[in-house]
């Protein structure tokens, strides 16, 4: 691991953090988020969005694959405090995932090359889905699969679970068409969209893939293919190698690169994608701070997903939620939804 990367992210989380975590000593935890109350300024807050039809008492979630399936978290965050709780990747069968090493430190950053590691379908909807309705949060699914049959044995089995809402991850490999991602290929996200929504009961999310010419592409094809919804950005493909080894730090050779350092990418994605599409846009991609989240926000994002940050902080997604209400109490502003979008100039 590279001491000064660390160091990095710690620099960057300073101060933002120590501001959310004093807003939440003057707020009673596990309350509903949704309309808070300044008794200073006697105005109410309201921080309700709506994601396809669905209320959500905040704008904050986390990103999959950052937090498990909510039960790894719950002895630091009180899940019902998060506006949705967002799934690791769910496969039609268990998936062992990719070889070891999997993870590497990187300057702002990580790589990950899990590969979607998941016990399937069957343990999750007996294991993970009584849980999470403990809590008074609505209920992401992230579904992957190497063949659009796949996708629709997971879309499916959930018909008929608790769940609120699909979030599709098109990052994954296309077995049937020599291994290019879903996301790749503007006509293969058309299609797999147009396939989940067919079997879909709940409003379907396309997670988007950064790894493009052009994101807008692929968000007007899973708008074309009657998404409700898109989230992005997923990882970026990156490498790195161990010069003293003279190998790969990954045993996958590449990994998808997350955290701090792909932010400014992630935002102006988000922005173009919500001039390009009318759908709704849930932002992630380096969230650290409340001031991170907001930026996706300000750039068009109804919704945001923080992810790495969980794992250098767990207490991330409160943390921001928290900045995001003190940061809207401070400037008088009512209502989340009249910042979405509002980035001047």
């Amino acid at each position: 691991m590279e001491r000064d990367s660390g160091n990095a992210v710690r620099e960057m989380d300073h101060g933002a953090g120590r501001a959310a975590m004093q807003a939440d000593t003057d707020m009673n935890p596990g309350t509903d988020m949704g309309s808070d109350i300044d008794e200073k300024a006697g105005m109410t807050v309201d921080m309700e969005v709506d994601i396809a039809g669905v209320k959500l008492k905040n704008p904050v979630m986390e990103a999959s694959g950052t937090f498990g399936s909510g039960a790894e978290y719950g002895e630091f965050v009180d899940l019902s405090r998060l506006g949705a709780v967002v799934t690791k990747g769910v496969a039609n069968v268990p998936w062992p995932g990719n070889p070891t090493p999997r993870i590497a430190e990187t300057w702002g950053g990580m790589l990950n090359a899990i590969g979607l590691q998941n016990p399937g379908i069957d343990v999750f909807a007996q294991r993970d889905i009584p849980f999470l309705k403990k809590y008074d949060t609505k209920i992401v699914v992230n579904v992957c699969g190497k063949t659009p049959e796949d996708y629709v044995e997971v879309v499916e089995r959930l018909g008929d679970e608790p769940v609120d809402l699909l979030e599709i991850n098109i990052s994954c490999p296309n077995v049937k068409e020599g291994g290019i991602a879903f996301g790749q290929d503007p006509r293969a996200v058309e299609e797999i969209t147009r396939i989940c929504k067919a079997h879909a009961k709940q409003p379907v999310i396309m997670k988007l893939s950064p790894n493009v010419t052009d994101i807008t592409v692929m968000a007007k094809a899973a708008e074309a293919g009657g998404a409700d919804a898109v989230s992005l950005i997923n990882t970026l493909t990156g490498m790195k190698i161990d010069v003293e080894r003279r190998c790969f730090a990954l045993a996958n050779k590449t990994g998808g690169l997350s955290g701090p350092a792909i932010k400014p990418v992630a935002v102006r994605m988000v922005y173009q994608v919500a001039g390009a599409v009318k759908v709704p846009v849930i932002g992630m991609g380096g969230i650290w701070t409340a001031e991170d989240a907001l930026e996706f926000i300000l750039a068009g994002a109804t919704a945001v997903a923080v992810g790495t940050a969980n794992f250098h902080n767990p207490y991330a997604t409160v943390e921001v939620i928290d900045g995001i209400l003190a940061y809207m109490q401070r400037h008088g502003v009512q209502d989340i939804r009249s910042l979405v979008g509002a980035v001047q100039g």
